[in-house]
């Protein structure tokens, strides 16, 4: 039968780039993963999971495994209204829509404003999970660069005011990440923040608030989103992933009534996981969150500093990076010359994984960039780590010394 077999044409907006992130590193058990931009797995709250996994099934499961689910849902939206209220977001409960993670709501936002051939403007770097979406929306994609505050939004303008005046398309969606941004680090200030939601309003465009990070403020306070200066042309995304665990698949959008219903539609009559939602909502009886929360950033904190000393130690001045106030990722800048790129399996070979620079630009450019991430590793192994990833970039620049 398969002699016959005849080659199958897939759709061009299936993606055909190869994984990268987590999913592309090493699976060498020696190898430290400085490349998992990920929680750590001992900082997941086991025992009242497990509580709230038992009172789900006996206290609701009757409801709870069922397609619409018990109270939790409700519950769940409630508690994101609420909480979103830290970052100046005024919401109903109606305005959030609960996702398989924050992903999934990147996937809805962009089935809902984008049609192929549409602008969509990001982050130079960005999120790598964010621009396969759009390209797979068949956007047609522009990066802007950041600095150290963020999204230089005075860029943003020219383009947009020369776009009017050369008849050119202006962007349907903005993507752009607020706070301790993957990779860079650094958080857009508040006047960008204002300034960008003007524009949004101004030009007509949306902007796709991308906020995984928003609780794990390490020095500082919360900053108002950018949603609370344009709620009408903003979509608010958030998750569960970074302060529960990833596991649970849930992340949420908040935005005006009618883009949540239309981005609602794509479930078709059904919701993200009721029985996990059920989960969460249980947590809530059974955990301190802010309890819980305080010791996320005192472990992540801790391991960030750690990060920054054994970088210092390694590099001296000639590594350049910002210390972030929050997050997962330290962004490090080389010399010009250097394309971290070059030394991705030095450093496997020395036992230790990072992504270059260039896997979180949407041109070809970032080569002398490198994203660390202090997150998933304890402290002896971002040690160890650091050190063996400085081995592997002493190694390259040999070996470059050497060829010329």
């Amino acid at each position: 039968m398969t002699s016959n077999l005849q080659p199958f044409i897939y759709p061009k907006r299936v993606p055909a780039a190869p994984p990268v992130g987590a999913a592309q590193a090493s699976t060498r058990s020696d190898v430290i993963p400085l490349s998992y931009g990920t929680p750590s797995s001992d900082a997941f709250p086991y025992a009242e999971l497990q509580a709230a996994s038992a009172a789900a099934i006996f206290q609701e499961g009757r409801d709870a495994l069922q397609y619409a689910g018990a109270l939790g849902p409700g519950r769940v939206q409630q508690w994101i209204a609420e909480r979103a209220a830290l970052r100046s977001i005024h919401a109903e409960q109606g305005q959030v829509l609960v996702t398989y993670g924050s992903q999934q709501a990147i996937d809805f936002a962009s089935r809902a404003l984008l049609e192929p051939g549409d602008h969509v403007w990001v982050e130079a770097p960005t999120y790598f999970g964010a621009v396969s979406t759009f390209k797979t929306a068949e956007a047609v994609i522009t990066s802007f660069p950041l600095d150290a505050d963020g999204i230089q939004v005075d860029r943003v303008e020219i383009a947009l005011r020369e776009a009017v005046q050369q008849g050119n398309p202006l962007p349907k969606l903005l993507y752009c990440m607020p706070n301790f941004h993957n990779p860079g680090g650094v958080s857009l200030s508040v006047e960008r923040r204002e300034r960008l939601a003007r524009l949004a309003y101004e030009y007509n465009f949306f902007i796709l608030e991308d906020d995984a990070y928003a609780e794990l403020v390490y020095e500082g306070q919360h900053l108002p989103a950018i949603y609370s200066f344009g709620p009408e042309r903003v979509i608010y995304l958030s998750s569960f992933s970074k302060i529960i665990a990833p596991g649970i698949r849930l992340g949420w959008a908040i935005g005006s009534a009618t883009v949540i219903r239309h981005m609602n539609s794509f479930f078709q009559g059904s919701k993200a996981s009721v029985f996990s939602q059920e989960i969460v909502a249980q947590l809530f009886d059974h955990l301190s969150f802010d309890e819980h929360l305080q010791h996320l950033i005192e472990r992540y904190r801790s391991s960030r500093d750690v990060m920054v000393d054994t970088l210092r130690e390694q590099f001296g001045d000639e590594v350049q990076f910002q210390i972030p106030s929050g997050g997962f990722f330290i962004w490090l800048t080389f010399p010009e010359e250097v394309r971290t790129s070059e030394f991705v399996k030095d450093a496997t070979d020395q036992g230790v994984s990072f992504l270059p620079g260039s896997q979180f630009f949407v041109t070809p450019e970032g080569g002398h960039h490198a994203r660390l991430s202090f997150s998933y590793c304890n402290a002896e192994d971002i040690q160890r780590g650091v050190l063996r990833f400085a081995e592997a970039y002493r190694h390259y620049k040999t070996r470059v010394q050497q060829h010329n």
